[in-house]
């Protein structure tokens, strides 16, 4: 059977020959009689797996010396009680930025561990903006800021890195993670789950400064202590040995293209087809402001929307699946994560075209 396009907002689609790979060593990882799901994670073909995968991510990232590299399991979402309870570090408050649901989310777990200061919203406007930092109102005093670099479900990215001075800026990038170059060293903590830009679910990634580990709250799970899961090549307990194998051949796969200036080009270049379309019709809409657009997850809207069904159900028959937008905005939402070729970018637009011609 042939593939179909996926648009999913994750677990999400991922690179063709990065399945071809897996399947062809599914029985027999590299002549050892066994899976990778099969392997001891204490065992030497494993180890050498997640540190090959450590060090190529290490690589496409530029991660400086002093941060560590934690593959841990729970998802982001199990990062919004960690983050605080490793980064107070017996301060009262962190300071949070509100661009969309995760975000929300975010603040309501970490004000189970202490204060939240909302140092900007774009609520006023069904977030569909990034707040200009000359509004932010930030604590000097703050353990850290909070911010989702790009909402997955409302579309909203930061296309520029916020000045939090020496206050340490900690960044949920599940959503487009690898999509283009960052400059981690702005960064106090990096957060992603995998199932967006790395891998199947299961598996999350830190990136975390080597100064802001060691001071947990005394309440703070062993399995959650930044520190100890440092100590034991985020090995504490079993990790998700499969997800970090896929995520190993996922960073070979970015490499390979050319790294992530490579595939910020690529990426731009999806984007462009579906929002240039966007902008040129009266049929469908983009609700976020164009100089806050993600590039990884573009939500649109049918201004009809009692089309939105037969939209769906005609773009299933064509091969083009996960369209409809998260229950929270509604609407359609496509993500085009690396592994999207631009193909299905623009069988998508071209798709749409003929929906309008048919029903405009």
């Amino acid at each position: 059977m042939s593939r179909i396009y996926n648009f999913a907002a994750g677990p999400a689609i991922l690179p063709v020959p990065v399945l071809e790979q897996a399947s062809r060593e599914m029985l027999d990882w590299h002549g050892c009689g066994t899976s990778v799901m099969e392997m001891s994670h204490r065992g030497k073909e494993f180890i050498g797996i997640a540190a090959a995968a450590e060090a190529d991510l290490r690589e496409l990232l530029g991660i400086p010396a002093n941060y560590k590299v934690l593959f841990l399991q729970g998802g982001a979402t199990l990062q919004f009680a960690a983050i605080p309870m490793n980064l107070l570090r017996g301060k009262k408050s962190a300071d949070y930025v509100n661009t969309g649901e995760w975000s929300k989310k975010a603040i309501k777990e970490a004000k189970r561990y202490g204060a939240v200061n909302v140092a900007a919203s774009s609520e006023d406007k069904n977030f569909t903006y990034a707040p200009k930092q000359a509004t932010w109102k930030l604590d000097p005093d703050a353990a850290y800021v909070h911010v989702c670099t790009n909402e997955t479900i409302g579309g909203v990215e930061f296309n520029w890195v916020p000045d939090t001075g020496n206050v340490p800026l900690v960044a949920d990038m599940s959503s487009h993670i690898l999509s283009r170059p960052v400059d981690v060293a702005k960064y106090g903590l990096i957060y992603a789950g995998a199932q967006k830009n790395i891998g199947p679910a299961g598996l999350t990634i830190v990136i975390v400064r080597d100064d802001l580990i060691g001071q947990t709250l005394s309440v703070t799970p062993t399995v959650l202590d930044y520190k100890a899961q440092a100590e034991s090549d985020s090995m504490l307990n079993t990790p998700a040995t499969y997800g970090i194998y896929i995520a190993g051949l996922v960073f070979q796969w970015l490499k390979q293209l050319g790294g992530l200036p490579k595939i910020a080009q690529m990426n731009q270049a999806k984007a462009n087809v579906l929002y240039d379309y966007l902008d040129q019709t009266e049929f469908y809409y983009s609700p976020v402001e164009k100089d806050d657009r993600s590039l990884m997850n573009v939500p649109f809207r049918l201004r009809n929307e009692q089309l939105n069904d037969e939209f769906l159900k005609q773009a299933k028959q064509r091969g083009m699946v996960e369209l409809k937008g998260h229950r929270a905005v509604g609407g359609m939402r496509a993500s085009i994560y690396n592994a999207m070729p631009i193909e299905g970018v623009k069988a998508l637009v071209d798709f749409m075209h003929e929906f309008q011609a048919k029903n405009g």
